[in-house]
């Protein structure tokens, strides 16, 4: 699996990802959390991809003492192959490499 920031071309595979996980809710528009996760600088929304297919994400971010895990999504036919595992390795990696101290996921 290929591991990489997403950005604004990715949103639609991304977001279509969350709601096929069950991870969205009506009140919490998870376009907008996308959004705000690519133009942070502390940020980033992760994609996995196999043979050029989202496979999984990670959102990822830190305020400089706590980092933060959302998001942390596998396409249903794509699971128990490591792909959840691979996403929370490259989100540690992401929020220990300026030095933060812990990282918080946050699971539905």
């Amino acid at each position: 699996m290929e591991i990489r920031p997403l950005g604004a071309p990715d949103r639609a595979g991304a977001v279509a990802l969350w709601h096929s996980t069950g991870l969205t809710r009506p009140w919490n528009p998870p376009e907008e959390d996308f959004d705000r996760a690519v133009r942070g600088p502390t940020s980033d929304v992760l994609g996995g991809s196999v043979d050029g297919f989202l496979a999984a994400t990670a959102m990822v971010g830190h305020d400089g003492h706590r980092g933060w895990v959302y998001y942390l999504a596998v396409d249903p036919g794509r699971r128990r192959v490591g792909h959840g595992r691979s996403m929370m390795l490259a989100a540690e990696a992401r929020v220990l490499a300026p030095g933060v101290p812990k990282t918080h996921l946050w699971a539905r």
